[in-house]
């Protein structure tokens, strides 16, 4: 059974050659041209994957991943023609996967579908509980939580993130081997959508995001998940 994928565009245009291209490529597409018909679509398809134009009338892509996110993890490849970081890392911080800039090929979009598909779509060959001071991460029901408290709102990458961090303390992690761990491979000029992903996993762990207690920064090189951590209670025991 082929996987779905819904694009969502308001340029009938481009949704007719994403359309077409994606059919040839084996997939059934499902269109929309606004975000409020996205969800109404959604709903009914269930789609593996959403390939999501940002600037759209009615309900923009913005709003749509905050309310999507809501409904479903499926994966989400934002679309922008904005030369603006701050509109990519925006997408992003909302729960998008990655993002691909207009004008784009479409072999470098199918690609990072198809990277995206595998990521989401791969089981662990066993179910395994990572645990490491106050974090538990259960790679088998996707559960993690955090100093007894489950965290329910990660997105599939910041979830993919923490596990390879936890999974081997004190080993330093570049972009571009956490990239390569999110998307599958590692493309040039994506590194920065790790910093954003792991920026908002910070937020949603950390004590004190500013002052990470887990994830740390290795400056010019990448990151690594904190060795032998006392649990949060032991150290507050010790101040």
């Amino acid at each position: 059974m082929s996987q779905t994928i819904l694009v969502v565009d308001d340029k009938r245009e481009i949704v007719a050659m994403l359309r077409a291209y994606l059919v040839e490529e084996g997939f059934t597409v499902a269109t929309a041209y606004d975000g409020q018909e996205a969800l109404f679509v959604a709903r009914e398809a269930r789609p593996d994957l959403v390939v999501l134009d940002l600037m759209m009338p009615r309900m923009g892509g913005y709003d749509f991943i905050r309310a999507f996110s809501r409904e479903s993890d499926a994966p989400i490849i934002v679309l922008t023609a904005k030369l603006d970081e701050n509109d990519k890392v925006l997408g992003l911080e909302l729960g998008a996967d990655d993002y691909v800039t207009k004008p784009f090929s479409m072999r470098e979009l199918t690609a990072r579908i198809r990277a995206q598909l595998r990521r989401a779509s791969k089981p662990p060959v066993t179910p395994e509980v990572l645990r490491n001071a106050d974090i538990t991460v259960d790679l088998g029901s996707r559960i993690v939580t955090v100093n007894g408290k489950r965290t329910d709102d990660l997105t599939p990458s910041e979830f993919e993130l923490l596990a390879a961090l936890i999974a081997s303390p004190g080993r330093v992690f570049s972009r571009s081997d956490l990239l390569a761990q999110v998307q599958g491979d590692a493309y040039e000029g994506y590194e920065r959508t790790i910093d954003v992903h792991i920026r908002n996993l910070r937020s949603k762990i950390e004590p004190n995001p500013r002052h990470p207690r887990y994830i740390e920064t290795v400056y010019g090189v990448g990151y690594r998940f904190a060795q032998n951590l006392p649990p949060v209670n032991a150290e507050e025991q010790t101040l």
